[in-house]
């Protein structure tokens, strides 16, 4: 992406307020709805997004104690105990944090950006939302998704050869045969949801079908 630093952090922000609206919109129904997120609903998805930028160093010390050091549960730990709250008050502070430059340890914007990429789409998919993002804002995520700094709590190891296209932007990566999806369900299979793997196409598409569900063992 070329512009400033502030420029990348703006766009960070813009997808925070865009799913800070559909949020908003949602009945406490599909508040309560399963997302994509194993074992987590929708609340929990929205609770969690605002974890990282929104928890004190002690607060996220406490839960790594009581997950016994697994950063995983602690991060379901903080994410449930904030579900707790109002939906308006998730929300809220969805909005008031948006414009928050928190990244986890040795990573850029890159990471945050991706992170409430999927996150919308956890809560959109089994809610039957259509995406609606940019693929521009896809695209810079699945450049990250295919660097080696993806492989921490991203990308699981051993993605096979095959030549990934995005079939609604001029993208690729990879080498080997073909596997072709719109931007939005690269990102998600890359990162081990199922979800739209039906939406791979392309004789590579069985190897990359095959290489999620054994991630997900």
């Amino acid at each position: 992406m070329t512009g400033t630093d502030a420029a990348r952090w703006d766009l960070v922000a813009t997808e925070r307020l865009a799913l800070a609206d559909l949020l908003e919109g949602l009945t406490p129904a599909q508040w309560a709805a399963p997302s994509l997120c194993e074992g987590w609903s929708v609340r929990e998805v929205a609770a969690h997004v605002m974890v990282g930028p929104t928890s004190s160093t002690r607060e996220l010390a406490r839960a790594m104690v009581t997950a016994r050091g697994n950063p995983d549960r602690a991060n379901t730990v903080l994410a449930r105990a904030r579900a707790t709250a109002p939906t308006e008050h998730l929300v809220q502070v969805l909005r008031e944090h948006a414009g928050s430059r928190f990244s986890p340890p040795l990573m850029d914007w890159h990471a945050p950006l991706t992170d409430v990429l999927l996150h919308r789409e956890d809560v959109a998919v089994p809610l039957g939302l259509p995406p609606d993002r940019p693929v521009q804002s896809w695209l810079l995520a699945l450049e990250f998704l295919v660097s080696r700094r993806a492989r921490t709590g991203f990308v699981g190891r051993g993605l096979p050869k095959v030549r990934l296209r995005a079939a609604d932007a001029d993208w690729q990566h990879g080498e080997g045969p073909e596997v072709a999806a719109p931007a939005t369900a690269l990102a998600l299979v890359l990162t081990g949801r199922t979800a739209l793997l039906d939406r791979l196409v392309g004789d590579g598409a069985a190897a990359l079908s095959g290489w999620v569900s054994s991630t997900r063992r």
